[in-house]
């Protein structure tokens, strides 16, 4: 009887070791790091134009290079996208394309696309400022990735604004926490966002396009407003933006002989408006702009500031069957004026109209055929006389990763 004390209060400390063994380890929760947030993605691009083609002369300058007489299978975009939300502030974007083209006959470069960072003045980021290179707010297609968009190329009408979309500036973005939500699902829910570049913003950027340092000391500056609403079912977009510079023609940008003025700098201003009702499931996007900028005159054999216009219309019906996606569509559109960025501004008549499809069996693989029918005048110092009609069919294979 006397050993009983002494057995049970071995027993009560092997039960109390055997239950703290047991018990789970209290640790303090670790800090949340950087890297936690950060995000790899990207998507390919591989196409071929010269099916059924007519005329091999029909070329596209700004868009696809491989379209015409020595096209042929072409890597139109490799891109991967580095992101994160380093701080609830400040948030990282970096987008390379490894398939940029160094010439006309070297392929397959790496350029960076984007190379930005936003940092949000509020705890929802409501209020925020974008600093580097990154897309110019002007045009609901110019925002809309490739990733997205359903015809092969952007429109020349808006376009011809931004060549790549893209300067190095600062922007200022707002928008409401709940219309921020409905920008992002506009593009994850398949319904060709645009992204989101806020309801209202504002900026200055050099001006020279993407990857061109300045050209002058004045500065482009922009403004767009565009809001996003819901009606029952429905989603409408409606859009006003505007911009103005001054554009100076680069001396690789220009023939011998051709006349300049004495600073090679242009006026170069426009403002457009857009309008999207989100396919679900009949969509329509359509914009149009006017503006001055740079413009070859064959007549007088110079580069003068005239007037342009144009814009686009894309008709579209989501079906959405068996989990698979098929989009047919159709774009018309028509564009008058220079386009600055090419050899001699280079004056254009464009008069087009595509019959597409788009085919998603899933998320990661995306099949697009488009038959194209234009008529485009093309001219410049060199070539003062380039009218061009063609028919031709394309097709792209996309994969998102």
């Amino acid at each position: 009887m006397k050993k009983l004390p002494l057995l049970l209060g071995a027993l009560a400390m092997l039960w109390s070791l055997v239950s703290q063994a047991q018990a789970p380890a209290q640790t303090t929760p670790a800090t949340k790091k950087w890297y936690d947030s950060f995000s790899i993605r990207g998507y390919g691009q591989v196409r071929y134009n010269r099916l059924f083609e007519t005329n091999d002369k029909l070329k596209s300058e700004q868009g696809d290079k491989s379209v015409g007489d020595n096209g042929g299978f072409f890597i139109r975009r490799l891109r991967i996208i580095f992101s994160g939300q380093v701080n609830e502030r400040v948030y990282f974007y970096i987008q390379p394309d490894f398939a940029s083209s160094a010439s006309s006959t070297g392929l397959h470069f790496g350029q960076i696309r984007d190379a930005y960072f936003d940092l949000g003045l509020d705890k929802h980021n409501e209020f925020r400022f974008r600093v580097g290179q990154s897309k110019v707010p002007f045009g609901f297609e110019n925002m809309q990735s490739s990733q997205n968009r359903l015809p092969l190329d952007r429109n020349d009408a808006l376009n011809s604004a931004v060549s790549n979309e893209r300067d190095l500036g600062v922007f200022f973005y707002w928008a409401p926490a709940k219309t921020r939500k409905l920008f992002s699902s506009l593009v994850n829910d398949g319904l060709k966002g645009s992204g989101d570049y806020g309801v209202f913003g504002i900026g200055a950027y050099n001006g020279q396009t993407a990857n061109k340092p300045e050209g002058n000391d004045a500065p482009h500056i922009v403004a767009r407003l565009s809001y996003p609403v819901q009606i029952k079912n429905q989603i409408v977009e409606a859009g006003i933006q505007a911009y103005s510079g001054q554009w100076t023609m680069a001396s690789d940008q220009l023939s011998t002989g051709v006349k300049v003025n004495s600073t090679k700098t242009y006026l170069d201003e426009r403002v457009a408006a857009s309008f999207v009702l989100y396919p679900k499931p009949f969509g329509i996007q359509a914009e149009y702009n006017v503006g001055t900028g740079p413009e070859f005159n064959k007549a007088t054999g110079s580069i003068e500031n005239k007037k342009l216009s144009g814009g686009y219309a894309t008709f579209s019906y989501k079906l959405d069957i068996a989990k698979q996606v098929l989009i047919p569509f159709v774009r018309v559109q028509h564009y008058e004026g220079g386009k600055k960025h090419e050899l001699d501004a280079r004056s254009y008549r464009i008069d087009e109209t595509e019959i597409g499809l788009e085919w998603q069996p899933n998320k990661n693989f995306e099949l697009v055929t488009m038959y194209t029918m234009a008529t485009k005048r093309a001219e410049d110092f060199k070539l003062q006389e380039n009218l061009q009609t063609g028919n031709l069919l394309r097709i792209q294979a996309q994969v998102n990763f």
